[in-house]
């Protein structure tokens, strides 16, 4: 890790990460990243269903936001080397947890479990990869190379926002710099050759109408665990969270109760 990095990094390490809703005897959390051009608040109205005995973490990347005048990061070992300092100083590693990654998170998730790995650190006891085609089945493209209304078409066809940005001149201007930003970052990470499987048990989760993403890349994922593989199908596109969040919830939950009652069991055996 650099060290000019590792400074800047550490003085804004607190800005990493937001809780909305602090759960202090929380037995488990789950952290959260979002996808391309993303931010923590895509997350927020998650808290307002999660019962109390789970806290929702959600990743801040730089550069938007609150960090908006922070410089963004466009690189895959730059933002890893920044999430884990976040996380270990803010102890945010301390209770059992799941990670859960949208798209451009779902790269971010696997890279940082490696990360983790290699640093010797506690990993999640799930690993929930959502929109995301496998490492060995990684597109190339050069996306954020184009013009700005390329990318607009970009953001049209996945229906990543709620109205269209074509009719939002001045929010366009704001939104492009950072979705180029993270079209880099996810066009330049190459995936490390020859990565060990991880010792975590391992779910995708697939929109059956998303363009961007064949069952095939999806299930490829398997491949990336020694552990259990699960795959979860939800109705909708690329962006099929926004419309089925109640469900997606609902899947989450359903995996951090079998952990909590794995935990039980393996303390309760004599």
């Amino acid at each position: 890790m650099n060290s000019v990095a590792s400074f800047n990094v550490t003085k804004q390490k607190a800005a990493w990460w937001r809780i909305y809703q602090p759960q202090p005897q929380a037995k488990q959390r789950i952290i959260c990243l979002p996808h391309a051009g993303g931010c923590a608040s895509f997350f927020k109205k998650w808290t307002m269903t999660l019962p109390s005995s789970i806290e929702l973490v959600t990743i801040q990347y730089p550069g938007r936001e609150e960090r908006l005048a922070e410089p963004l990061i466009n690189n895959m070992d730059e933002l890893i080397d920044g999430l884990i300092i976040a996380l270990t100083e803010q102890q945010l590693l301390d209770k059992p947890y799941l990670l859960f990654g949208h798209s451009m998170g779902g790269y971010i998730v696997y890279e940082l479990c490696l990360a983790l790995r290699e640093c010797n650190l506690p990993l999640p006891y799930q690993l929930v990869i959502s929109a995301s085609e496998a490492p060995t089945h990684k597109n190339t493209s050069s996306l954020h190379l184009d013009s700005d209304q390329a990318l607009l078409d970009e953001l049209e066809k996945l229906n990543g926002t709620q109205f269209s940005l074509a009719t939002h001149p001045e929010l366009a201007q704001m939104l492009l710099p950072i979705i180029r930003n993270d079209y880099q970052l996810i066009e330049s990470w190459r995936p490390k050759p020859n990565s060990l499987p991880l010792d975590i048990p391992l779910t995708t989760f697939i929109a059956r109408q998303d363009t961007e993403l064949t069952e095939e890349q999806a299930l490829a994922w398997q491949q990336q665990t020694t552990k259990n593989f699960h795959c979860e199908y939800f109705q909708g596109n690329h962006f099929y969270l926004i419309e089925e969040q109640a469900k997606v919830i609902q899947a989450l939950l359903k995996i951090a109760k079998q952990q909590m009652t794995s935990h039980y069991q393996w303390t309760m055996t004599p």
